[in-house]
């Protein structure tokens, strides 16, 4: 049943909406509204809220319920009813305005009006790809305020920077904005370097960076070039630049501050043109009060930080990120994947996402990948967070359904069946309207019913 949360201190109307909600299938939860309980909100997750702002700003309480709940239908309600509060409550995004005292049949109508938009979001998601494309930067996706001042950052920061750092947790597409600022500067016409500092043995760190002779050491059977020589007037970024070693940071300082590099085994020192974009998830203050990270070149590629801020802090940004992976991923295995359903959506609203981004990014291709209908479940997104949790279980993104681990392929099994036999019943047993609402051929849904032993 579809959540309807009241929030009006007269009892009447609280009843009254209580009685009309529950005639239409709703779930009615009532509250008196005082301060808006925002904490509420966003524990409820209601699908619509009916408020009563007499004496509020319009565009604050909605802007403070889209802020809790960025997918809540918002109708509001006061006794001082103006053209003019009317318009203004449309135009910031209210479903609907209702005037005191209330109108049984004009509440019902609201109401029934609600509940169509429900029902529609439970088939399709509420945010399409072509509007989440909408606030697509460089490859990053994002409508919070945090997202769109970083954007905006990086608009106006990028033809002027030689040093940047970009912070934030694992995840979170820190290179994404090191290739923004390539692109948009003034060398984006020149390369962009990339190297992951995690990745690198350390013993070879300094050829890397800045390449050595023929002869410096064993194996250096020919000249090589560094990463900086090779990025010569374009751009370096440097991943996981806290997981640089402390002995060789002294030679990054001089390469960033002077542009100069020093091959290994060469007496000679080159001189560089180099724009250092280096990005780090660690505490890099706290490295340097413990002296893991040297101070001087903490503060110099620290001249400007970016910080990118962890997914479960920008939750409003969720729906767009998953339009875009659906659709990515739906074009990639040419499947009919259309969109999610909205106990699906609060799934993903509401997970911890300790992996930001790009778990969620993988979560959404292992659904796809399991889902054999036209819209992602509940259902196959639990499975999807399961499946991320260990190496056996993720196998079921890559592979067929056989290599599935006994106890996850029966769980898949459990709530295939659950689903199917929940369609069969809703459409009385008629199994060609059911295969359409599942969106899968007759064919495939008798396989389906034979296979899962459905009565």
């Amino acid at each position: 049943m579809p959540t309807l949360l009241v929030l009006d201190d007269d009892r009447d109307v609280r009843a009254l909406v209580e009685g009309v909600g529950s005639a239409l299938g709703f779930h009615t939860i009532l509250q008196s509204d005082g301060p808006l309980p925002l904490a509420a909100l966003a524990e409820i997750r209601p699908d619509a809220v009916l408020v009563d702002f007499s004496g509020a700003d319009v565009a604050s309480v909605i802007e403070q319920i889209r802020a809790a709940d960025a997918r809540c239908a918002i109708v509001l309600m006061t006794t001082h009813a103006t053209v003019e509060t009317a318009i203004e409550a449309i135009r910031e995004g209210a479903l609907d305005y209702l005037t005191k005292p209330l109108e049984i049949e004009r509440l019902r109508e609201v109401l029934t009006t609600v509940r169509k938009q429900v029902e529609r979001r439970e088939t399709f998601m509420r945010i399409d790809a072509d509007v989440a494309k909408q606030f697509e930067f460089y490859g990053m996706v994002g409508r919070s305020p945090a997202m769109q001042e970083l954007f905006d950052a990086i608009r106006r920061l990028a033809p002027h920077l030689r040093t940047v750092l970009v912070t934030g947790e694992t995840g979170t597409g820190k290179e994404l904005v090191g290739r923004a600022l390539h692109r948009l500067g003034p060398r984006r016409d020149r390369r962009l370097v990339t190297l992951n500092c995690a990745a690198v043995v350390e013993t070879l760190f300094e050829s890397e960076l800045f390449g050595h002779v023929r002869g410096a050491f064993t194996g250096a059977a020919e000249t090589k070039v560094g990463l900086f020589e090779h990025a010569d007037r374009g751009t370096i970024f440097l991943d996981e630049v806290g997981e640089l070693p402390l002995s060789l940071q002294p030679k990054l300082l001089r390469a960033v501050e002077l542009g100069d590099v020093q091959r290994v085994g060469s007496l000679d020192t080159r001189r560089v043109d180099v724009c250092v974009i280096a990005a780090t998830n660690r505490d890099l203050p706290s490295d340097v009060a413990d002296g893991r990270f040297r101070s001087d070149l903490y503060y110099r590629l620290g001249i400007l930080e970016l910080y990118l801020a962890p997914l479960r802090d920008r939750r409003e940004d969720i729906p767009y990120l998953a339009a875009v992976f659906i659709r990515e991923c739906a074009d990639r295995l040419k499947r009919p994947i259309g969109g999610i359903t909205a106990a699906a959506e609060r799934l993903l609203q509401t997970a911890a996402w300790p992996g930001n981004i790009r778990q969620l990014r993988h979560v959404i291709e292992r659904a796809c990948l399991m889902t054999d209908g036209r819209v992602l479940t509940e259902r196959e997104l639990s499975a999807a967070m399961g499946a991320g949790t260990s190496v056996a279980s993720r196998r079921v993104a890559i592979v067929s359904r056989s290599a599935v681990p006994r106890s996850e392929s029966t769980r898949l099994s459990s709530a295939q069946r659950d689903q199917i036999a929940r369609v069969l019943a809703q459409v009385g047993g008629n199994k060609t309207a059911a295969a359409h609402q599942l969106g899968i051929s007759r064919r495939s849904l008798y396989r389906r019913i034979d296979r899962l032993k459905i009565a």
